[in-house]
This record gives C-alpha cells, sequence and structure tokens, in this order.
C-alpha cells in the first residue's frame, strides 16, 4: 500500500514535522526530503521499485529506468574479449610424464599407479615417454618431485602416495608434508605436480579410492596431468 511523507513543515533548521503511515511502507512512489541550507527545506517525490513491480529486479532512482545502461552492462558481460584458458583432454601425444610413487602401502599405490598408467595410453601417451620413480614414502615425494621438474624434461609431474592415519600424530605430520612438498615443487620448479596422495582415516577407505567403488583416484589424477600439461604447453608456455 502507498505511503508517503504527507508534507514538509521547517520549525528549524534541524527538525522537521511529518506524518508517519500506520501501515507498513511498500516500495510505492513516496517523497524524501532533502536538507539544501540552513533555511529551506525541498520536499521531491523519488519512484523507487522492488522486483515484484519493476520486473527486472532493479532500484530505481528519479523515477528513470536506464535502459541505455543496463544493456551497456549486458553487453560488457558477454564481451568477446573476455578469454577462457583450459587444456585439452583429447590427446597427450607427444608429452612426456613423470611418476613419483611411494613405495610404503604399496598395496594401495600399486594399483593407484597401474589406474594413472592405464589413462596416460588410453590418452595417447607412449610407454617411452613414461618415467617411473619409486621412493620410499609420501614424504620423501616432493623433494624427487622438485628435482624431476627443475630436469625440464617433463611436461608434469604426478605424485601417488597412500597416508592411512595410526594411532599417533606421524599421520599428521606426513600428510601435510607430502601436501606441502608436492605444492613447493610445483612452485619452485614451475612445472604442473600433480598431487596424487591419499590421505585416508582407515585402510578399507584407501582400497576403496585404489580401484574400489570409490573408483581409482590415481586414474583421475593423471587426468589432471594430462590436463595441465596441455594448459602449460598451449597458453602458459615460457617464453
Amino acid at each position: 500500500m502507498a505511503a508517503s511523507f504527507a508534507g514538509c513543515i521547517q520549525k528549524s533548521p534541524l527538525s522537521v514535522a511529518h506524518k508517519l503511515p500506520h501501515k507498513p511502507l511498500s516500495f510505492a512512489p513516496v517523497s524524501l526530503i532533502s536538507y539544501k541550507s540552513s533555511s529551506h527545506l525541498v520536499c521531491s517525490s523519488v519512484s523507487l521499485s522492488s522486483p515484484a513491480n519493476s520486473g527486472a529486479g532493479v532500484p530505481l532512482f528519479g523515477g528513470v529506468r536506464d535502459e541505455k545502461n543496463l544493456k551497456d552492462r549486458s553487453a560488457f558481460a558477454q564481451t568477446e574479449a573476455v578469454r577462457h584458458l583450459t587444456g585439452s583432454l583429447t590427446s597427450a601425444a607427444g608429452f612426456r610424464f613423470a611418476v613419483v610413487v611411494a613405495r610404503f602401502n604399496e598395496i594401495v599405490t600399486r594399483p593407484l599407479l597401474n589406474g594413472a598408467l592405464e589413462t596416460f595410453s588410453r590418452y595417447s601417451v607412449k610407454d617411452e615417454d613414461i618415467d617411473v620413480v619409486w621412493v620410499p614414502g609420501s614424504f620423501e615425494i616432493g623433494v624427487v618431485a622438485e628435482r624431476l621438474g627443475k630436469s625440464k624434461k617433463y611436461d608434469a609431474i604426478l605424485c601417488i602416495g597412500a597416508v592411512v592415519r595410526g594411532d599417533t600424530t606421524h599421520y599428521d605430520a606426513v600428510s601435510n608434508s607430502a601436501a606441502s612438498g608436492i605444492l613447493s615443487a610445483s612452485l619452485n620448479s614451475g612445472v604442473p605436480c600433480i598431487f596424487g596422495v591419499l590421505t585416508t582415516e582407515n585402510m578399507d577407505q584407501a582400497m576403496n579410492r585404489a580401484g574400489g567403488k570409490s573408483g581409482n583416484k590415481g586414474a583421475e589424477a593423471a587426468l589432471t596431468a594430462i590436463e595441465m600439461a596441455s594448459l602449460f604447453e598451449h597458453h602458459l608456455k615460457e617464453q
């Protein structure tokens, strides 16, 4: 229901008497009071609209809808100047990959490795373009990944490991160190180092993610390696 201020009465430069409505305000045209000087008060009628009565959900000020501005904003949002860069998963032929695998919990890491190698083969990566490097555990992955990345022989480094929570805080130390080490390897070498280390609460969770009912995370990590290699080669290659 429309509501408005009945009028403006100047009693003093800082006081205004007005009539308040007894029902809730709505977004119908109202009168707004603007203070211009110490001796003049001006009442101006301004139209406000809500999504219910404007049709577009845009506040209207001064009773004028700026259609041109809205069109310009819409055109800007759809401008062809914005480019979206992404890696390709159509084929990885010609790319070289290194896979760093932790031997600890090999019952988990071996199926993860097999899933990764099968994925590389499916995307046309030749066996001679893949080097597999075994390390004692997930803690040692980072330093090896960084050395491989700095060699500039590979388009991406896939890091595979499995850390399962035990009775001590060893799990937290190893999982955090593995994650930070792989990240540092990427940043320091400039080559994508893919995090394919499982960190699970128990062995059942790990096996489920190494070819069980939750899929094979090694295969998924290989897809990430392919996409990142493509992204760097086609869009982010150093000059």
